[in-house]
């Protein structure tokens, strides 16, 4: 378990490490570099680098966390892969199940499959379930993800590479959306970001905007939380027109 800097949760927990591209948003995969970046530094953990490899002795983990903690499952993965065996995303979901007091938040792009066995595993209403949708050409990921059995379930539209328009966020909880950041970043266009906003407002959806991910994509270069050290702080600043929004589902254990 790690401290996580990503604004929506606390920490991050991989009982599976790396995986496999699948779609645009996995262009600049950031956990490809940390886990490369890992491997360089001699942790045994990612030995393997970006190749799918499975923890099981990270099962156990949760049991010694002493606070209740919100956790980002699989960080640096997928836990839905086609390469991760069905018997071992059960152990994974069974240690979730046996730890109600702490939050669990899994953001998977094989939403197929997490609809197909989705019957085969037990939602505790501490498992957050969501699916990334970074343009229109994956929009089916949101109709898998209502297939599931999660109490909760979210949308990760970011990096947000371009217009989702007319969403039906019907059976969803949570919207985060955000920019890329990094080498390469291809720009969020503050029309995009407007629309989401709106269509979270009408439909009673919570709206969380993570970041611009570069202050050139930013409309407003004086955007205070562009600046470390500001409490808000975010890549490239987070605020829509002069407004921070980072609201969540309500936590229920």
């Amino acid at each position: 378990m790690s401290k996580s800097s990503i604004e929506w949760t606390g920490f991050t927990w991989n009982p599976t490490t790396g995986c496999t591209k699948n779609s645009a948003g996995c262009k600049f995969c950031y956990a490809l570099v940390m886990s490369l970046r890992c491997k360089f530094m001699g942790q045994e953990k990612y030995k393997n680098g970006f190749k799918l490899s499975i923890h099981q002795e990270e099962l156990l983990r949760p049991f010694r966390w002493k606070m209740p903690k919100v956790v980002f499952v699989n960080s640096k993965s997928d836990l839905f892969h086609e390469d991760v065996p069905l018997e071992f995303i059960k152990q994974v979901f069974l240690t979730m199940n046996a730890t109600p007091q702490h939050t669990y938040q899994i953001l998977t792009k094989r939403a197929k499959k997490l609809a197909e066995i989705s019957s085969e595993l037990t939602w505790t209403n501490n498992i957050w379930m969501g699916v990334s949708i970074e343009d229109e050409r994956v929009v089916e990921r949101l109709k898998y993800l209502k297939k599931s059995g999660a109490k909760i379930k979210f949308l990760s539209l970011e990096p947000l590479l371009g217009p989702l328009s007319n969403l039906n966020f019907k059976g969803i909880d949570w919207v985060i959306t955000g920019g890329e950041s990094g080498h390469g970043a291809r720009q969020l266009k503050k029309e995009w970001v407007e629309d989401l906003q709106r269509q979270c407002v009408k439909q009673k959806v919570k709206f969380f905007f993570k970041q611009w991910g570069k202050k050139q994509f930013n409309p407003n270069p004086k955007d205070p939380t562009m600046v470390k050290g500001n409490p808000s702080y975010a890549k490239g600043g987070c605020e829509l027109n002069g407004k921070i929004y980072r609201a969540m589902p309500i936590i229920k254990n």
